[in-house]
């Protein structure tokens, strides 16, 4: 393997300067009583249950006898408990106590507030551009490949989604010809007369391959409608498919629908395990025979309130 250009190393300095000081993280905790450090720490405990020392040392590449003195610093502040775990009791749980949330809440409110107001000043495309650029960054940072964005439909989307779709059903429940013809007629139908301002596809992309997505779009009176949710096989137990849901149904409130409506079968319990987890309830069932099969068909709704 080749060794990195000095271009390469000096664009990658370049954009720690840019990227510090535009997300603002050396005042980031000013006025409070933390290093950055001890901060990041408080925030993985913050808004993560089930950590232990170890796997605090490891996610944020600590030396264990300088996380060790935070911890013990925190605890004597009354900002931190440790409990053994119910599995296995040699392994002690790290958990903030309501005086440590309490203390860290504010600071945790004011990041959320820093980076939205850096989102704000973008136009809603942008905004998705740099959260994909982010992902395919980290992604390739952390040795993993490509990472999967979810991005806004452009030309040839509708095929590979198409392709996909049909693919995965054929071959995991067996359902014939006629459900590509039904998907390819969505497509086909949201590509004539979509309005951008309320309907949208949502595509997930890993390396330039389609895998995944989810449209949303206008079912009339108020109410979104949620079609073409699939994953790939490639992509199955990463969380995609919850991924694209959220993305689905924050389009959908900041669209300013007043809730939102699909309809799947109840085979497809993965599907519907997302579905209950965001909220939907199951409002009819009806049994029909399509795709070559018979099915219990589900509509799900979503109020939004």
């Amino acid at each position: 393997m080749s060794a990195p250009s000095d271009a390469q190393i000096a664009a990658i300095r370049g954009f720690n300067r840019f990227y510090t000081r535009a997300i603002g993280l050396l005042g980031l905790y000013l006025g409070g009583s933390w290093s950055l450090t001890e901060a990041r720490v408080l925030y993985e405990l913050f808004t993560r249950d089930g950590l232990t020392a170890r796997d605090l040392g490891a996610e944020l590449g600590l030396d264990a006898g300088y996380l060790s003195r935070i911890l013990g610093r925190f605890e004597r502040d009354g900002l931190l408990l440790r409990h053994a775990a119910a599995d296995d009791g040699r392994r002690q749980i790290l958990q903030l106590t309501e005086q440590g949330r309490a203390a860290f809440a504010p600071y945790d409110a004011a990041s959320r507030d820093e980076v939205a107001g850096l989102l704000a000043r973008l136009r809603p495309g942008d905004r998705e551009r740099l959260v994909g650029a982010m992902e395919e960054v980290q992604g390739l940072m952390a040795g993993e490949g490509p990472a999967v964005v979810i991005r806004r439909h452009r030309p040839g989307d509708m095929g590979a989604i198409i392709a996909g779709q049909a693919r995965v059903y054929a071959t995991e429940y067996g359902w014939n010809d006629e459900f590509e013809a039904l998907a390819a007629e969505i497509g086909a139908a949201f590509l004539r007369k979509n309005d951008p301002a309320r309907e949208r596809a949502f595509i997930a992309d890993r390396g330039g391959e389609v895998v995944g997505s989810v449209f949303c779009v206008d079912a009339g009176e108020g109410v979104a409608k949620l079609r073409m949710l699939y994953v790939d096989a490639s992509q199955r137990g990463t969380g995609l498919g919850k991924r694209l849901v959220r993305e689905c149904i924050a389009f959908a409130r900041e669209a300013g629908y007043r809730g939102m409506m699909l309809w799947t079968n109840d085979c497809l319990a993965a599907a519907r395990g997302i579905y209950v987890a965001e909220g939907f309830v199951l409002a009819s069932e009806d049994r029909h025979h399509s795709f070559g099969v018979d099915l219990v068909g589900q509509t799900w709704t979503l109020n939004f309130g």
